[in-house]
């Protein structure tokens, strides 16, 4: 079974208690109930990791690519734009990896830098991104 690291990016914990209008009511642990709901429909032991710290993010890529992980969807959120080291380490795995954010940012006039790094990116789908992103990683997976 493919091992998939989902990380929720800087800010993520406050999902559904700030920014309603943008994000929706739903808390990140609820979130975490879909992701892994997703990753066993798609054949995935995944793996699901947040932190606001960018230093604590960028060792669990590290790790995870030293413990052999298949591929990543991260939310960068807060770490959208500003964070060299992240891509950094992002481009440095051996493992693809999908940006993902449950509104668009573009709408809002955001641009993300992870965007240059990822394998692809989803925006705009809400929750179900994260089954869309596991549905193209399983394809990339497969062609590998």
């Amino acid at each position: 079974m493919p091992k998939l690291l989902v990380i929720h990016g800087a800010g993520m914990n406050m999902r559904g208690k700030v920014q309603l209008d943008v994000f929706g009511p739903m808390l990140l642990p609820e979130y975490d109930e879909h992701i892994r709901k997703y990753a066993a429909e798609h054949g995935f032991e995944a793996e699901i990791f947040h932190s606001n710290i960018e230093g604590e993010v960028i060792n669990k890529l590290y790790d995870a690519n030293d413990k052999g992980f298949d591929a990543c969807i991260i939310n960068p959120a807060g770490y959208s734009s500003g964070y060299r080291a992240l891509y950094a380490a992002m481009s440095q795995v051996k493992f693809p990896s999908i940006e993902l954010h449950i509104s668009n940012p573009a709408r809002r006039g955001g641009q993300s830098e992870v965007a240059k790094v990822a394998r692809g990116v989803i925006t705009g789908f809400g929750i179900f991104g994260y089954s869309l992103a596991m549905r193209g990683l399983k394809d990339i997976l497969a062609k590998a």
